[in-house]
């Protein structure tokens, strides 16, 4: 498994530098995720390349794509796709020992309708993913950068909206969010409401409540025990 980097050029194509974005195999990994890397990588692994995907191919069939960003160790990703294995469920991580703890996961379930990345998002969406060809966009628990002066770092903001819209399918494609901390909430929420082409699908007020499609995490569950809020949020594409 080896090093991905990414050329950066100047304006008349000239080679500046390669850019290490990661290293997927780490010395992090346990033993468990490494020996489930190996394993899994040919068959539910995607290596990075600028080239548009083929979701029929990638998948083998036209099932509706569900693309979750930052999927972590990936358990939640792993029960989605087992409920419901009319779907199709593709997700990208930076971090390889959460890639190798979900297709260590993946395996275990018998899974076979996941696919999975280990690469920085916004580069697999600009070079990879075709526009309005995902059904759903998940991003759970992204890291809410809690101090104001960080708050510019959210991953939330006008020009991630635009770019998740324009993959999402017409009229039908929802960009699902969801947070532990009320501020990223009516972050997500001022941001959303000013974006072209989406409507908040909640009815009754601006968030909806947890979706039975949305595992509740061990993480959330003690969250709830210890009286702690999660805000989830859905907009769906309009133009």
């Amino acid at each position: 498994m080896s090093e991905v980097t990414t050329n950066e050029y100047t304006e008349d194509g000239k080679l500046v530098r390669k850019i290490r974005s990661f290293v997927r195999r780490e010395g992090r990994l346990t033993k468990g995720q490494e020996a489930a890397m190996e394993a899994c990588w040919p068959t539910m692994g995607i290596d990075y390349q600028d080239t548009l995907l083929d979701w029929n191919q990638v998948f083998g069939n036209d099932n509706p794509v569900i693309l979750e960003i930052g999927f972590g160790m990936g358990a939640s990703l792993v029960e989605m796709a087992k409920n419901a294995p009319e779907k199709n469920f593709f997700g990208i991580e930076v971090h390889s020992p959460g890639v190798g703890a979900c297709l260590s996961s993946a395996r275990e379930a018998g899974v076979t309708n996941l696919r999975v990345m280990c690469h920085d998002a916004v580069e697999v969406f600009e070079n990879m993913i075709p526009d309005s060809s995902l059904t759903t966009l998940q991003l759970f628990f992204p890291d809410p950068w809690h101090k104001k002066r960080h708050h510019k770092r959210r991953i939330v903001q006008l020009d991630f909206a635009e770019m998740v819209r324009q993959k999402l399918k017409l009229e039908e494609g929802i960009f699902h969010m969801a947070t532990d901390w009320e501020n990223y909430g009516e972050h997500m929420i001022e941001i959303m409401n000013q974006a072209p082409g989406y409507a908040n699908t909640a009815t009754d007020g601006d968030f909806i409540p947890r979706p039975e499609d949305r595992p509740l995490t061990k993480f959330e569950a003690r969250g709830h025990r210890l009286g702690h809020g999660v805000w989830d949020i859905k907009f769906r594409r309009t133009k």
